[in-house]
């Protein structure tokens, strides 16, 4: 059986409006096992925009 650390690992979401911002979360590898997207709030910018996973 997998480990809980290998199943849901820690993912780094860097933002793409070129600031350097980034958010830190977990995702399961399971249900998503492509490159995460998502759009969140850059405070760089004051603007939602995507962030990608990192890896």
């Amino acid at each position: 059986m997998a480990s809980r650390t290998e199943l849901r690992p820690i993912v780094k979401m860097r933002s793409t409006a070129g600031t350097g911002y980034t958010y830190v979360t977990r995702k399961n590898r399971r249900n998503h096992p492509d490159r995460l997207v998502l759009r969140k709030f850059d405070p760089m910018v004051r603007q939602h925009v995507e962030f990608r996973e990192e890896r």
